[in-house]
């Protein structure tokens, strides 16, 4: 049915357009929608952050039923010009038109500064082919402007001029001089309402954002300022009584929406063809690789399970024709491995349950040893991207990072965004600031936060530092905060998340300058892209991998005629460095080096490497939270009785054994929890993976709740225990704060074990391994030196004679001797070291006016 007055309002900005618009783009969906609108057009300031999130959110209301059919998105930017010319709003009318429109930003983009984007008009000009174009004019217009809007008319034929009653006392003569210029340029008039916020009430937010903006309280902003809160999406009907002296700017909203036939529906995505030997397709090639390594690993002959696990990830891997993802991943870790000297790498999270990876190098945990699903990295079900992410030295990563921008070139690859949220303490100041309050006052009311992501600021807590938390000033100031607090601040760059395309990336996505030198990254998060189906390489930094390679450099260079050690042949499962772990002895030691984890080493007392499997997981929210540490401690040390909750007939009691097995009837492992799921509360395929994508979400923003009395109701009705039903459930909320899966654990316990080993035998060498690799860990470099000075180690100080830069280890009469370098000096820079150094070369310093004459 359509409705009586059909609207879409085409110039709406959201939060995206930071400190500009005051509501999410999902909010403006849902309310243009309850209003009954045929559309909107969703146009954020020199950015298409935003517009995923819209689309997405249409997608659901769609799926629910709740969005009408025929209602329509636009997704656009508002382009702000830096040399006079007024706001455009532009939208891509094809796909073409969208590469256009993405690349135009980028241009913008990458001639500024992180955060900035320069626009001039002939930047339009060069670009405004096949796009839908919306002049916000100014009435009257100048002289520049008319030659301009003529410039335009003579480009495209979709066109039109934004007329907007603002309510401000001239609305009737401004829309008259508006009507005036759309007859003298031929450019029809288009009402809008040039919407920040999708309701009135959240004009307050809006000037607050304001007031942040430009850096002045409420109390001095004046006309900077919205002058009423007309600024919010109004009703079609509201909107033809506003233009009843224009009735053709209303119709116009139509016209507008039929000459535009993109939607990011269209945005197909076409992974790099990665180079393969002439003859060979990119699955034949990655088959090739994959058995061949299988075939050298297993020279007496490939064991029938790895076989058959290869052969089903193999075709798996065809059939959604994942082989080039595989093939570039496989090609960074090689570059790493053949680098002189090599840069440590290792892969973790799903792609560890991958036999491919595995015999591809790209991860170093064996899933058919390990008994670990592929199906929690890649199936058929979930139809998502696979994800690997691989760790690299974290001194070196810039070389890989940057061999990527060489091999794809910056047209085709570019960093995730990661979208930066208001958090408590400085939002409140911000706030406060805003508001007029004084910064001693913003100071204390702060202090009453604990941690970083907090979602309001506690009344209790408001009281306890002094204050009336019924204050009129104070109860606006909090709820302020609390609007403000999930709103995103600004775009920066993901930790290593790269997406590349066969094609140009800047025709898809557009492109920034990262503040550090040489980086750019696109404007999409990761949801963003998992949403759009867009493939990404996570080429992450590891501290630990730093100090493990320069541990194994040094202990190389201390015993020349011993066989070459490497991270491949350090000896397995030695009983000395479980002795020494079951002390807790573990300070430095990679992921058990925090006090719960030293605590709960001679506890969990580990003799085996499944054991630092379970240790890596055991201290973390989902095993606390969901109340299972204590029975699996318990279990382990034989206090209690191993058992396996189980149904009421008919169904199997032995359900959960192949599921809890390995960890004595007690869920530790996200994969167990998923697991328990499908078989204890039979959650369908497509349940599960709604479970997944809950739990894995880091600091998860509240969707793993929906599943509670699913599961937990299910459970009991199969005839589970409703105590037990609520601690698994539990469990899998304390993942909802942090996911570990077993796959990751498998991963980082291997770094677990050389770390320990590592510090187990050779002490000196790791302490001055973890110096050199600064910053990282727990523990500041005075704390390393002790642990190993109460280790019996022996400790020689800097000495301007004898010290290098690095810390070193030396041969001892009965032991090695970690000499500090001059790297351990605040403030001391490594010019100054290398320096001395060169000058020591023609003999030692006798006093300091020999080292001050010599080394300058």
């Amino acid at each position: 049915m359509k409705p009586v007055v059909e609207f879409a309002e085409l110039v709406a900005s959201t939060n995206f357009s930071f400190l500009h618009g005051a509501s999410h783009p999902a909010d403006m969906v849902e309310r243009a929608i309850a209003l009954g609108m045929t559309g909107i057009g969703i146009a954020d300031r020199n950015t298409v952050a935003g517009v995923v999130r819209a689309w997405s959110a249409l997608n659901t209301l769609r799926k629910s039923g709740a969005a009408p059919e025929g209602f329509r998105l636009l997704t656009g930017a508002r382009l702000v010009f830096a040399d006079g010319t007024p706001d455009i709003i532009a939208y891509p009318q094809t796909r073409k038109g969208w590469g256009r429109l993405t690349r135009l930003l980028s241009l913008g983009n990458l001639r500024a500064t992180k955060g900035a984007c320069i626009l001039h008009f002939a930047d339009l000009i060069e670009w405004a082919d096949e796009l839908a174009l919306i002049i916000m004019a100014p009435a009257p217009a100048g002289q520049q402007l008319l030659e301009r809007m003529h410039t335009l008319r003579a480009r495209t034929s979709h066109l039109w001029l934004g007329a907007v009653m603002p309510r401000k006392g001239q609305d009737k003569r401004r829309l008259a001089q508006l009507q005036s210029l759309s007859d003298a340029t031929n450019i029809p008039l288009l009402a809008t309402n040039d919407a920040f916020y999708a309701a009135p009430d959240a004009r307050p937010l809006h000037d607050i954002l304001t007031c942040i903006q430009i850096k002045v309280p409420v109390q001095e902003a004046g006309t900077r300022i919205a002058t009423n809160a007309e600024h919010y999406l109004k009703s079609p009907a509201e909107m033809k009584r506003l233009f009843a002296d224009a009735p053709a700017a209303m119709t116009a909203s139509q016209a507008v929406m039929d000459s535009i036939g993109f939607t990011l529906d269209a945005l197909s995505y076409e992974y790099p063809h990665e180079p393969v030997p002439a003859g060979w397709s990119p699955q034949a090639w990655l088959e090739e690789l994959a058995w061949t390594a299988a075939s050298e690993q297993n020279p007496a002959g490939i064991p029938p399970k790895l076989a058959r696990l290869l052969g089903e990830e193999l075709q798996l891997i065809g059939e959604l024709n994942y082989a080039p993802y595989f093939l570039t991943v496989y090609d960074i870790v090689a570059f790493a491995r053949a680098q002189d000297p090599p840069i440590l790498c290792q892969g973790r999270g799903s792609a560890a349950n991958s036999a491919v990876c595995y015999l591809l190098g790209i991860t170093s945990v064996d899933p058919v040893a390990n008994n670990l699903l592929f199906s929690r990295f890649l199936s058929r079900e979930r139809a998502e991207p696979p994800d690997i992410d691989v760790d690299f030295e974290h001194e070196r990563r810039e070389e890989v990072m940057q061999y990527i921008y060489r091999r794809f070139g910056r047209h085709r690859a570019g960093i995730v965004a990661t979208v930066i949220h208001y958090r408590p303490k400085s939002t409140l100041r911000e706030v406060g600031k805003a508001l007029g309050f004084t910064e001693d006052v913003t100071a204390r009311l702060a202090s009453t936060i604990w941690g970083s992501w907090g979602r309001d600021v506690d009344s209790a807590r408001v009281a306890e530092a002094g204050f009336d938390p019924e204050n009129p000033e104070v109860r606006q100031m909090r709820e302020l905060v609390g609007q403000l607090l999930n709103f995103p601040r600004h775009l920066s760059q993901h930790v290593g998340g790269f997406v590349l395309t066969q094609d140009r990336l800047d025709e898809t996505v557009p492109i920034h300058n990262a503040a550090m030198p040489d980086r750019t990254f696109i404007e999409w998060d990761k949801d963003d892209i998992d949403a759009l189906g867009l493939m990404k390489v996570d080429v992450l930094s590891l501290g630990m991998l730093t100090a493990i390679r320069k541990s194994i450099d040094i202990i190389n260079g201390l015993y020349p005629d011993q066989p070459p050690l490497t991270l491949a042949n350090i000896p397995p499962e030695d009983h000395k460095t479980y002795d020494m772990l079951c002390t807790g002895d573990s300070v430095g030691v990679f992921q058990v080096e925090s006090r719960a984890q030293i605590n709960m080493l001679p506890r969990l007392a580990p003799r085996e490497f499944y054991d630092l499997v379970v240790q890596v997981a055991i201290v973390r929210p989902g095993p606390i939270e969901g109340e299972m540490v204590h029975p699996y401690l318990r279990r382990r040390q034989g206090k209690e009785p191993v058992s396996f909750p189980s149904p009421a007939p008919p169904h199997d009691p032995d359900e959960l054994r192949s599921v809890l097995g390995r960890t004595f009837g007690v869920p530790l492992f996200q994969e167990q929890a998923m697991r328990l799921a499908i078989v204890a509360a039979e959650f369908t395929g497509d349940e599960a993976n709604g479970l997944r994508r809950a739990m894995a979400t880091f600091r998860n923003l509240g969707t793993i709740n929906q599943f509670r009395d699913k599961m937990v109701g299910r459970m009991v009705a199969r005839g589970y225990e409703p105590e037990f039903a609520n601690r698994c459930f539990k469990q899998i909320e304390g993942f909802g704060s942090y996911g570990f899966p077993e796959s990751h654990a498998q991963s980082f316990a291997r770094l677990v074990y050389v770390s320990a080993w590592i510090k187990c035998h050779h002490p000196a060498v790791f302490t001055a391994a973890l110096l050199n690799a600064q910053p990282m860990g727990f523990y500041a470099p005075a704390q390393l030196v002790r642990d190993l000075r109460d280790h019996d180690g022996i400790i020689l100080p800097i000495d301007v004679n004898d010290s290098d830069w690095d810390n070193r280890v030396d041969h001892g009469e009965k032991s090695p001797i970690l000499r500090l370098g001059f790297r351990q000096i605040d403030g001391f820079r490594a010019d100054w070291a290398e320096t001395i150094i060169a000058a020591r070369r023609h003999g030692r310093f006798a006093d300091l006016e020999s080292l001050a004459n010599r080394a300058r």
